[in-house]
């Protein structure tokens, strides 16, 4: 899998939710609405799920091994880390 581009969307001050991304696989597919979650160890990426039938959400699309998943996620959180980055630094120039 070679992830060609990440954008932070939106970002969020909230508890929990702290971005909305969107990820290029091979400059050939597009996964949006991925989530940068806060967790109670750890920051996580969330992949976009609806909710079925029985109230439970469902992914709608995920890594299918755990060495995808880890790509997929560490280069998320490096694309999200390097944003937050850049963010404080033209706070500050502005400043």
């Amino acid at each position: 899998m070679n992830i060609t581009d990440i954008k932070i969307r939106r970002t969020y001050d909230s508890e929990r939710l702290r971005a909305l991304v969107s990820v290029t696989i091979d400059g050939d597919l597009a996964v949006h609405d991925l989530k940068v979650i806060s967790g109670p160890e750890r920051l996580f990426v969330a992949m976009p799920s609806r909710k079925d039938e029985g109230g439970i959400f469902r992914d709608i699309v995920h890594p299918i091994s755990p060495a995808a998943r880890e790509q997929l996620e560490n280069a998320v959180l490096a694309a999200y880390e390097e944003y937050l980055a850049q963010q404080q630094a033209e706070n500050e120039f502005e400043g």
